[in-house]
């Protein structure tokens, strides 16, 4: 009998377009015995799979929680064991606010041999689909990226320190703490503060709203907004609004 080696594969399946994951990422796909993949992959990602592989959905739908993250982790060494080769498929970069270094961990106590592939996350690739850089000369010369809910379903007190700086914040699993998110920018007298939050970018799903940290409670509620999303703080946002005027320019000039 061929007894196959177990291994673990944590893989990023990129924000949301099919075509943001990585050629690497495929690569490993198409070598999968057994693949765990999670609510926010891409479905049309599972056509890359090995057809062979067994294909396990243990993502949260609705506030529902398929399988625990502790479930996950046995189920991820057990697969390992009887199957050989398991691909852990996870959306956006699984090193960031993923869970992957936790599983890999857990995967390598019980001698499996694991592996991780970088994925493009959603805090850099949902912001720049919506022509918002993180960094621009003049406007912002860092970044935070922070979680909106911790472990224990609390606010990151990063947050309050992101809001003393002058640096672009981006939040993500942030929305159902958006008021005490705006609070802390109000507090440090940044009312004015230009905002955006996307939900489902980088998908044909996407939804966005524009404001500042004055607004955009009532724009959230007005165009309905809601998770999975990302809040982007920052004069960065400005940047949007230029390149759509400047578009909407040279088409003036192109029908004039």
């Amino acid at each position: 009998m061929n007894i196959k080696k177990p291994k673990l594969t944590v893989v990023g399946a990129g924000p949301g377009d099919v075509d943001l994951i990585t050629v690497k990422a495929i690569k490993v796909l198409k070598t999968a015995d057994v693949v765990l993949y999670d609510a926010l992959v891409n479905e049309e990602l599972l056509d890359y799979i090995n057809p062979e592989a067994e294909q396990i959905f243990v993502g949260k739908r609705r506030g529902c929680y398929k399988y625990q993250q502790e479930q996950i982790n046995e189920l991820i060494v057990a697969r390992a064991k009887s199957s050989g080769h398991v691909v852990r498929l996870k959306g956006g970069d699984p090193f960031i606010f993923g869970r992957g270094a936790e599983e890999m961990e857990y995967a390598a106590s019980f001698g499996i041999d694991v592996d991780v592939v970088p994925g493009i996350s959603s805090s850099l690739a949902v912001a720049a689909y919506q022509n918002i850089p993180l960094t621009k000369r003049g406007s912002a010369e860092s970044f935070w990226v922070i979680t909106g809910t911790t472990k224990e379903h609390k606010r990151s007190n990063d947050i309050a320190l992101a809001a003393k700086s002058s640096a672009t914040v981006v939040v993500l699993m942030g929305m159902s703490k958006l008021s005490q998110i705006v609070k802390f920018f109000q507090d440090e007298g940044k009312s004015n503060l230009p905002v955006a939050i996307i939900q489902n970018g980088t998908t044909v799903r996407e939804k966005v709203g524009i404001g500042t940290v004055a607004t955009i409670e009532h724009i959230v509620a007005e165009k309905e907004l809601k998770n999975p999303a990302i809040i982007v703080l920052g004069e960065v946002v400005k940047h949007r609004k230029i390149i759509l005027d400047i578009k909407q320019q040279y088409a003036n000039v192109l029908q004039g």
